[in-house]
């Protein structure tokens, strides 16, 4: 027979116990204060089968060709939510931490989706506000404003909170989602952009 796996260390144990409870507490603080709607709404806002069908249709669209910069930013994030998806997927299946148990009337898709650690709407929604963030100049030469960052951060935000506050997540699933999807932002930015993935692929071509 297989042996069990070890206990977890007394530092981790101490640490989960405070998140749970933590977590619990925020649960039933504002179950009578927030409409639920409202969280939902926020829910299916930062859903990825929402996200990607839109993302893929803008780019489908003429509009990206009137504005090559804009395809830019679009690819940009296209290539980090690929790149967020199989990064929170793969950390899902190692942990394999279980959802709060008053977690209730959630939809599943994939099989992974039922392990908590860490949040896959966090990390997405925070991608998303950070990567346009650092690209802010570039929508305010394409659009003409500067407020987008600002909306785009505090629905971020919001959304991330929500995780908490319908119990789909622990405080550290968030907080975890979160700091993965402003890395990933930086990642994608800095070095994993449209421009870099062009130069690689004619530098192959023109060999």
């Amino acid at each position: 027979m297989a042996k069990p796996p070890p206990p977890p260390p007394s530092t981790i144990r101490h640490l989960t116990t405070l998140d749970k409870t933590l977590s619990l507490t925020l649960y039933n603080l504002t179950q009578p204060l927030l409409p639920r709607p409202i969280l939902k709404l926020l829910e299916i806002s930062g859903d990825g089968r929402l996200f990607f069908p839109v993302l893929i249709s803008i780019l489908l669209s003429p509009l990206p060709t009137t504005h090559p910069t804009l395809l830019s930013l679009l690819v940009n994030l296209l290539i980090g939510s690929v790149l967020d998806l199989i990064l929170i997927g793969t950390i899902k299946h190692l942990v394999r931490r279980p959802r709060p148990v008053y977690n209730k009337h959630m939809f599943l898709t994939f099989a992974v989706d039922h392990w908590s650690f860490p949040s896959g709407h966090a990390s997405r929604v925070c991608f998303i506000a950070s990567l346009i963030h650092l690209s802010s100049d570039l929508i305010q030469n394409i659009l003409g404003v500067n407020w987008l960052s600002l909306i785009v951060i505090v629905w971020a935000f919001l959304t991330s909170v929500s995780r908490v506050l319908l119990g789909r997540h622990f405080v550290f699933d968030v907080a975890a989602g979160a700091g993965l999807g402003v890395v990933n932002a930086v990642l994608v930015f800095r070095f994993l952009n449209c421009e870099f993935f062009t130069s690689v692929i004619l530098s192959k071509l023109l060999r």
